[in-house]
């Protein structure tokens, strides 16, 4: 899991938005956080700093971080 993990931060670093990540913007608790998919269970939480920069806040499976 943790080669796949750097693999997919390395493409997130890339392309933010890349479909393959599925990032998301999340809602209730975690308003103005996001999330991106490193596989189908385990989830990357983290914050838009500014247009350089993210805060990462978790990783996980899904029940895990969210």
């Amino acid at each position: 899991m943790r080669a796949r993990f750097w693999e997919r931060l390395g493409e997130f670093l890339e392309e933010p938005y890349s479909a393959h990540l599925r990032t998301h913007k999340l809602g209730g608790k975690l308003a103005g956080k996001w999330a991106f998919s490193v596989d189908d269970d385990y989830r990357v939480l983290f914050e838009f700093i500014d247009s350089d920069s993210v805060l990462l806040i978790d990783v996980g499976t899904h029940d895990e971080v969210y």
